[in-house]
């Protein structure tokens, strides 16, 4: 059996709706923080038990029977806490007898890095390094909905005010998690960390606001704001203060080009070409309301 933790979540459900495509709903499981929100995979035949990563007493049931575990990097802030939830997850996994585990981390992991979560991923590694069964850790590009987060204010006023960034591999989430599915069912599995699994090109934030003007018809001017004037204004608009200083890691790293990788192997896995970052910006204009 296939065990799948965050199964709800926008990238653990879209893993799981392409192991339906290849393994018969008897033969996945999945772990959730609540069993409610998986009624449709119920509905399937698929196995739906309550696992929380906090409550590693709450594993040992989730995780029962499986073979192989797909843990979905816990989306906690706070260092210790966030690698304190994935290491219960993992261990939980070879105690419930897993001969395998994946991990989604990041291409860019590393303790050194600017932006936080990566640290978290690369402590996590360390611990499957540790363990006596094989893993894998996929080493994903940024995820290209995170644009969404900045786009609507851009289609709406015509600027894109952003701190100073770099050149960013956008990955989409489908694409990813076809790559997860097919590493979970193909024969020459991978052992230890994947090589980057990115989209085929980066794009600087210039770049998205030059896309965006040319779907609008309209111009998009990029504008460069300083880290404080960014936080500042995020703050007097209702971000806590903790997650903007959160965010700004984000484009700290990029000019520091930790996210300016580009590799073949998702197109590889996927069998076809990855999904362009032109995408998620196309829909964003779609939806976009009257400029003000």
């Amino acid at each position: 059996m296939i065990v799948v933790t965050g199964a709800t979540g926008q990238l653990g459900s879209q893993i799981v709706q392409r192991l339906l495509d290849r393994v018969p709903a008897t033969e996945l499981g999945v772990s959730v923080r609540e069993v409610g929100r998986a009624t449709a995979l119920v509905d399937r035949g698929v196995r739906v038990r309550q696992g929380d990563f906090t409550e590693p007493a709450s594993l040992a049931h989730a995780l029962e029977g499986a073979d192989q575990v797909l843990i979905v990097s816990a989306a906690i802030r706070g260092h210790d806490a966030a690698v304190a939830a994935n290491r219960a997850a993992v261990d939980a996994a070879v105690t419930a007898g897993a001969r395998r585990v994946l991990y989604t981390s990041h291409q860019a992991c590393s303790l050194g890095s600017h932006f936080a979560p990566m640290a978290v991923h690369a402590a996590t590694e360390a611990h499957l390094e540790s363990l006596p069964i094989p893993y894998a850790a996929l080493h994903h590009g940024f995820y290209a909905s995170t644009l969404e987060f900045y786009l609507p204010e851009a289609v709406a006023t015509g600027r894109l005010s952003l701190p100073e960034d770099g050149p960013v591999s956008w990955t989409s989430h489908a694409d990813l998690a076809e790559a997860a599915a097919v590493e979970l069912t193909r024969e020459d599995r991978v052992e230890g960390a994947t090589a980057a699994l990115t989209a085929d090109r980066t794009w600087t934030f210039e770049q998205v606001a030059t896309e965006l003007a040319d779907l609008l018809g309209r111009p998009v001017e990029r504008v460069v704001v300083t880290d404080d004037a960014w936080a500042s204004a995020a703050v007097e608009r209702g971000m806590p203060a903790a997650a903007a200083e959160f965010t700004l890691g984000m484009f700290r790293a990029s000019r520091r080009g930790e996210f300016d990788v580009v590799d073949p192997t998702l197109e590889q896995l996927v069998g076809h070409p990855t999904t362009s970052a032109r995408a998620t910006i196309e829909r964003v204009a779609s939806a976009a309301p009257a400029p003000r």
